[in-house]
């Protein structure tokens, strides 16, 4: 039996939105879903009970950052990243493709792989396909994503078509490579902004029969509603019976975008980063809560939200504890943000189950300013 599987519950009747259930080897997931980022095997300023507390089912964690520290087999000895992080949920890897081509100048690529530098102390490595194979299964988790080659925008298209081509070769050779049976490896679309190569990529990885899909190389400079042609014309492409996953991607807008259009999970490190600069999200649009305005503000962050901070704190202690850099200012905050974005996807698959995603687009964005204050 497959390590996970993917039961598609519902269709939308009015937009390619899906509802669907993820079977894993270590919990079932609700979808569409966001998933917290913990990059270095910890989501930055939250435990694992916090995690659970903010309605977490999934987090994803970093084959790059991981490798070069604590590297991928003191993890492994410790009995694979489950164990090591004190996580009982799933968890996603993915394979480092995007973190090595951000190096810029410190990598090379080739056929065979990628040689880089390190950012930490500019030692020399080399990731092959096979390699990260290698570091993903020696961390264990649940889903573990096949290697690419990220390109950036704006990126021509010759280079965007070999780049696309060798993610395909290199899927095939993680396909061959990958050989632990309780964990599920998903190739990921890439092809850029052309929708002829995205048609090609996913037409060559859906022959490879993978059990997921993400769709890379999106959210990397381009406009969104670019982003939003490109995922209308490739999610159609992809199997019904099979999750799709947009990766790096996590503000509330391009979330309910992104549903509307057929993914089924999302990541990103946004609402924990903001969060640690004391931007938080709320109903009204994005709030600064360094903002000398919230001094005498004893109300809580968002009226319309009932997690822990907003139930306990007000702004002008936030703002208090940021000022005087308190570690608790931003743990609150970073609570604040993963709950309200874990509880938009649970309001998403309400909307979903009722026929009125786009209602419930239309309400969100009234109320919604995209503008974040200065």
């Amino acid at each position: 039996m497959a390590a996970v599987t993917f039961e598609l519950l519902k269709e939308s009747k009015k937009s390619l939105a899906r509802l669907g259930r993820l079977y894993t080897p270590h919990g079932v997931v609700e979808t569409p879903v966001f998933m917290p980022v913990g990059t270095q095997a910890t989501v930055k300023a939250m435990s694992p009970e916090e995690l659970e507390e903010v309605g977490a089912r999934i987090i994803l964690s970093n084959t790059y950052h991981l490798y070069l520290r604590p590297g991928h087999e003191l993890i492994e000895r410790a009995g694979g990243l489950h164990s090591f992080m004190n996580w009982t949920g799933p968890i996603l890897t993915d394979s480092g493709g995007f973190q090595v081509f951000s190096l810029g100048d410190l990598r090379k690529i080739s056929e065979e792989g990628v040689e880089f530098r390190s950012h930490l102390d500019g030692s020399k490595h080399f990731f092959t396909p096979e390699k990260v194979m290698e570091i993903e299964m020696a961390l264990g988790a649940d889903i573990a994503m096949a290697f690419d080659e990220c390109v950036g925008y704006p990126m021509e298209y010759e280079y965007t078509k070999r780049s696309m081509e060798r993610t395909t070769r290199w899927a095939e050779r993680c396909l061959q490579a990958h050989h632990k049976e309780e964990q599920a490896l998903f190739g990921i679309v890439q092809g850029g902004v052309y929708q002829d190569l995205r048609a090609i990529s996913a037409r060559d990885l859906v022959s490879l029969d993978f059990p997921g899909y993400g769709i890379g190389g999106l959210s990397v400079g381009e406009p969104k509603e670019l982003m939003y042609e490109i995922l209308e014309a490739t999610t159609p492409l992809l199997p019904a019976n099979k999750p799709r996953y947009l990766m790096g991607v996590g503000s509330p807008d391009c979330l309910i975008e992104g549903v509307i259009r057929g993914v089924d999970m999302f990541d990103c490190v946004l609402p924990t980063r903001i969060a640690r600069n004391g931007t938080v999200f709320t109903h009204q649009g994005k709030l600064v809560i360094r903002n000398a305005r919230y001094k005498d503000d004893f109300t809580p962050l968002d009226h319309h939200c009932c997690c822990y901070t907003c139930r306990n704190y007000s702004r002008a202690y936030l703002r208090h504890l940021f000022n005087v850099e308190e570690i608790l200012g931003l743990r609150l905050t970073s609570y604040h943000n993963l709950y309200f974005l874990i509880n938009l996807m649970q309001e998403i698959r309400e909307a979903i189950k009722t026929d009125t995603l786009l209602d419930f687009r239309e309400e969100f964005f009234s109320r919604y300013l995209e503008k974040e204050e200065k």
